[in-house]
């Protein structure tokens, strides 16, 4: 955030010279909009800064990938995962193995946070159905009730995710969880 002068960027705590006139150090401080606007200076926020989940760098112009990659070398070439081999342990070197390197996309990565928030709801719960599997005992109707109501939101959201075709589309998805807590 900062005030600006035709192209300069002016400091609240720093004097500034405008138009042949002195201006003191606490003058942007002490000076009503009506005086700044009156002699140019406007205010100007700083940018909004994407969402770092979807965006690289915070950038709107330059959303992470939706979908998995999988990794190629400049010439087109897969590149493969690659491990230690210690056969020889005076000359240890990594090689690659049959398994190609893929970056996980923004779905990937987004449905896998739906499970684990799903199964950290649904572990509370997790001995009653042990007990009914053990010893038939039944499962209280409010718990399976709210179990149900887990299981489908994760479906749905699963759902979502995999036909979201825009990073916008998936922010949404994800903007739209209800967990019924």
């Amino acid at each position: 955030m900062a005030y600006k002068l035709n192209d300069k960027t002016l400091r609240a705590d720093r004097g500034f010279t405008h138009e042949g006139i002195q201006y003191p150090r606490n003058w942007l401080v002490k000076s009503t909009e009506a005086e700044r606007t009156a002699i140019g200076i406007t205010w100007e926020a700083d940018p909004v800064r994407a969402d770092d989940r979807y965006y690289w760098d915070g950038d709107v112009n330059n959303p992470k990938a939706l979908d998995d990659v999988n990794e190629v070398d400049e010439d087109g070439n897969p590149i493969y995962v690659q491990e230690l081999d210690n056969t020889d342990p005076d000359n240890p070197v990594m090689v690659d193995t049959d398994e190609q390197l893929v970056t996980r996309g923004l779905k990937h990565t987004m449905t896998a946070q739906v499970k684990v928030t799903a199964g950290s709801l649904l572990a509370p719960t997790d001995w009653y159905v042990i007990r009914k599997i053990e010893r038939s005992v039944d499962i209280p109707t409010d718990v399976t009730s709210k179990r149900t109501a887990i299981v489908a939101e994760s479906e749905r959201l699963e759902t979502a995710i995999a036909g979201a075709s825009t990073v916008e589309a998936l922010i949404e998805v994800m903007n739209s969880q209800d967990w019924g807590e």
